[in-house]
């Protein structure tokens, strides 16, 4: 059995490197190809595109990788065509996952979508687009079923968030800790996003809050969370002009790549760019203020799509803003160093904010996502073939036997 899988951030490539390790539990013969970053290829997929390192967002960046996009679809279609997969696998990552769903729906392979794009906050007229070329919406929100099957989606069933998988099973490095904890003073842990565009647009205003706060409270340490080598530079190129332009002496922002676990675990408050990354605050019961800055103009567009009445999965799931947050296209520094102030000044105020989001970590968090998706998919392709080839085909066991027998599965429609 052939899987092509597509993922095209840092997130996605680890949801989709579980999701391949949960399928190759219950199907030990199967192969993974597509689109995606180093923890698929750890996993064991072969990458025809390192899509991880074009994470892209909002109109312009779109507009401006449109031919690579171009040439990704043709490639995939390509590959549709001449190797015949039997199910295509995306990860979030909407705009070039609705092409290769097209291209896919077109060559007669199945489609499955883990962690589908969150539509009912911002573009519910797509719903469309899953109707006609997903076979399978696996939702990561319990709300989510609901929604597409009013929409007249029914193929739409709940396996829960992959992050809470990850979180799971993740190591720290306690060494890292116990050195870190010795310094004594509160921390508050700064997350800048994933993305580059991401840092370029929030980061200065994450450092002039630190400078502000740092006034109030000099005896705060802050420590910055970034991905990788490439974005501490960045990162501390920022944070450099930041402080230089608001004319403060500024505090230390120290600068650490690849910890972000350990700093949120040492962390007293945080303060996040909003993404998958709040989730672990709210494992870790950490008291955070979540900020998106974008452009004017992009601020002005969102407001006419977005429908729900929270940006942050946090919130989502709780139904009540449990993180303060702000999409904001203004500097909202002032705000971020208001609440920093108030939850390390105030033990109470402090300890309920942790208090809520402990409770909801109770009710929340539950694992099992990814093998729960390998479940379906792979039921789903049993049904299929038992569908196209009669009764008298070689049946798929079920995950409790952990084996699949599934041959590749023949485009009806080329049959015919």
């Amino acid at each position: 059995m052939r899987i092509f899988i597509s993922a095209g951030e840092p997130s996605g490539d680890l949801h989709a490197a579980n999701l391949i390790h949960a399928l190759r539990e219950r199907a030990p013969d199967a192969e993974f190809v597509g689109y995606g970053g180093p923890k698929m290829t750890e996993a064991g997929a072969t990458l025809l595109y390192p899509l991880v390192n074009l994470a892209v967002m909002w109109f312009l960046s779109v507009f401006l990788n449109i031919v690579t996009f171009i040439r990704l679809v043709v490639r995939a279609d390509r590959y549709f065509r001449d190797e015949r997969p039997d199910a295509v696998v995306l990860v979030d990552y909407p705009g070039l996952h609705w092409w290769i769903a097209k291209r896919a729906r077109a060559r007669g392979v199945p489609v499955f979508y883990f962690v589908p794009p969150q539509l009912w906050a911002w573009a519910g007229w797509r719903v469309k687009k899953v109707r006609e070329t997903v076979d399978l919406v696996l939702c990561s929100l319990p709300f989510e079923p609901a929604w597409y099957h009013d929409r007249d989606v029914p193929q739409a069933v709940y396996v829960g968030h992959p992050y809470f998988d990850e979180l799971q099973d993740r190591e720290l490095d306690e060494d890292f800790l116990k050195d870190q904890e010795a310094d004594g003073r509160p921390v508050l842990a700064i997350l800048p996003g994933s993305r580059t565009l991401e840092l370029k647009r929030n980061l200065p205003i994450l450092a002039s809050a630190a400078a502000k706060l740092a006034e109030a409270r000099p005896d705060v340490r802050f420590v910055v969370a970034c991905l990788h080598d490439r974005h501490k530079t960045f990162a501390e190129e920022i944070i450099g002009r930041t402080l230089a332009k608001d004319g403060r002496p500024g505090p230390t922002l120290e600068v650490m790549s690849g910890r972000t676990p350990e700093l949120i675990r040492l962390a007293d408050v945080a303060w996040s760019v909003s993404g998958s990354v709040s989730l672990e605050l709210m494992m870790e019961a950490l008291p955070t203020v979540i900020v998106y800055k974008i452009r004017p103009f992009d601020l002005w567009v969102a407001r006419w799509f977005i429908k729900s009445k929270y940006i942050t999965l946090v919130n989502l799931l709780a139904d009540a803003e449990l993180m303060p947050e702000y999409l904001t296209a203004v500097d909202v520094s002032a705000d971020l160093a208001r609440w920093g102030r108030t939850w390390l000044d105030d033990p109470k105020a402090r300890a309920r904010a942790t208090a809520d989001l402990a409770a909801l970590r109770h009710t929340a968090a539950q694992p099992g996502a990814a093998c729960r998706a390998a479940d379906h998919i792979l039921a789903w392709l049993r049904d299929r073939r038992v569908a196209v080839a009669g009764p008298s085909a070689t049946a798929y066991r079920g995950p409790h036997d952990r084996v699949v027998d599934l041959e590749s599965i023949e485009d009806s429609a080329e049959r015919a």
